[in-house]
């Protein structure tokens, strides 16, 4: 199936590794001109010739933090003055530490909500307007699904991206008649370096034996095994696309069956 977007400038955060850079070789692999941006310089530049490498796509690099204010605006100065307008966004941004209730300090909650809520909703502010102007436009938030089935241990993680669905939804309303689409992509258990050390920071806190704990979450999965990067980039490259012509709104989650509500 061919998506329709050869040739649309994609941005990509959070894209150096894991679900990030397999979205970005998703896109790629469909003709977009990919941006991936990360804190690190050198581990973005890496995963950009990787891309470009396997996909034959045109990649840039740019180093930003998501939860800078300063970073964003000067990440979509850089990304207009190179290949122009991203038409696509999928904001993607490292999870915050496992915490509880009980271990949780103020100066935590604060940095939760300006990597995971704030950090996208300026993305957004950044970006949609040219969309708008351009009447057509594809954003994608690359929540958890936490923001729908709250899991325990990640009371940072619960928190800030339940806020971002509201966000997402409100967003999509204003925007629809405009061409310009906007979902959530909310992610279960996935075979990445994150998972692996939530579930390590999980098990010295509640002293129990990793492999039992990665046994246990395994067990909770109705297919019986994590997702591999690929399985959840594919969802987010369809949301992209233009073959999504008629999906806004929504928050989708890729999780092997995980989440247990009905919506």
């Amino acid at each position: 199936m061919d998506l329709g977007i050869t040739a649309r400038v994609a941005l990509v955060t959070g894209a150096s590794k894991g679900l990030g850079r397999a979205i970005a070789h998703a896109l790629a692999r469909e003709g977009a001109t990919v941006v991936l941006a990360a804190r690190r310089r050198d581990a973005v530049e890496a995963a950009a010739a990787e891309v470009a490498r396997d996909t034959g796509a045109r990649t840039l690099a740019l180093a930003a933090d998501l939860s800078q204010a300063g970073d964003i605006v000067r990440l979509v100065a850089g990304v207009r003055e190179a290949v122009g307008d991203p038409a696509i966004v999928v904001a993607n941004a490292g999870g915050p530490p496992s915490t509880s209730f009980a271990d949780t300090a103020d100066e935590q909650y604060e940095a939760a909500i300006a990597q995971n809520l704030l950090g996208s909703i300026r993305l957004a502010h950044a970006t949609v307007p040219a969309m708008r102007a351009a009447r057509w436009g594809r954003v994608v938030f690359v929540t958890s699904m936490a923001a729908k089935q709250p899991l325990p241990g990640l009371l940072l993680s619960n928190t800030a991206r339940a806020g971002l669905l509201g966000f997402a939804k409100s967003l999509a309303n204003e925007v629809a008649c405009d061409g310009v689409t906007v979902h959530c992509a909310l992610p279960g258990h996935f075979n990445t370096d994150r998972a692996r050390e939530l579930a390590e920071a999980r098990a010295a806190r509640d002293q129990v034996p990793l492999e039992r704990l990665l046994a246990q979450r395994t067990a909770a999965i109705p297919m019986g095994r994590s997702g591999e990067p690929s399985e959840f980039a594919d969802v987010v490259a369809f949301l992209c696309s233009a073959r999504a012509s008629f999906m806004t709104g929504t928050a989708i989650q890729v999780d092997g069956g995980q989440v247990a509500s009905l919506l």
